[in-house]
Formats: structure tokens, sequence, C-alpha cells
């Protein structure tokens, strides 16, 4: 008798699943985005901008929405896209970029900007292939 075994793991998951890993990607990339945020501003690298502070929670709590923003549009294409997993990257990486346009043209310095488009990337880094991993390819 001959027993097979399947060793390849399924890239896909319920709706359900995909949602639970989004919000724990969300959670984990606001947690980052504050400890970047954190490290630059104890390294020196001011937090203000337009002349107001931005509160180290700021860089989490606006982390979180837009990220749960990001768990949204996986929803939508995860039921309705014939491509959830691509079309998902594509929009989410379009939408990293244009999310940096704004801490370019801010009024704050160098370093600020720096910092800022640092945490955008590291929340991408963090949230785009969690999510993306729950989709169907």
């Amino acid at each position: 008798m001959t027993t097979t075994v399947n060793t390849t793991h399924a890239t896909t998951s319920t709706f359900g699943v995909m949602i639970r890993t989004g919000v724990i990607a969300a959670v984990a990339a606001s947690a980052a985005t504050m400890a970047v945020a954190a490290a630059g501003h104890a390294a020196g690298v001011s937090l203000d901008m337009g002349g107001a502070p931005i509160p180290v929670a700021g860089f989490g709590v606006l982390t979180a929405a837009f990220s749960l923003l990001g768990v949204v549009i996986a929803a939508l294409l995860f039921r309705f896209a014939r491509r959830p997993r691509r079309t998902f990257v594509r929009t989410t990486v379009v939408l990293t970029v244009l999310s940096l346009v704004p801490d370019v043209i801010a009024d704050a310095g160098a370093a600020t900007k720096v910092l800022l488009m640092l945490t955008h990337l590291v929340a991408a880094a963090i949230v785009i292939p969690a999510v993306a991993r729950r989709l169907a390819a």
C-alpha cells in the first residue's frame, strides 16, 4: 500500500481569514510606524509639519485607518475581481506611491519628509504582502 502526501499549501483563503489577516497586519503596521517615528524623533528628526508637531500616536492612528481602507479594497477585490491578488498589489503599490506626494510637498524639513515617507513604506511593506497572500492569484 502506498500513501501520497500532499505538501502544497493553499495560498488562498476564506473571506474571514483574509479580513482577520488584514486587521492583524494593520495593527502590526501601526505599531511599526509609531516605532519608526519614535526612533526618528529620538535620533533628532523633527516631527513638526507646518509648525505643528505630529504626535507619535498620530502615525499609528493614520496607519490603522488607511491600512483598514486597504483591507476594504481587498474585500471588494476578493468578491469582484477576476485576479484579486494581482489587482490588489498593483492598486496598493500605486496608492502607496501616491501617498508619498503630500510628504514631498509638505511644509517640513528634509529629514522630516524622509521620515514620513519611510513610515508609509514600512506600513506598505507589512500590510500589502500579508493581505495579498490571502487573495486568490
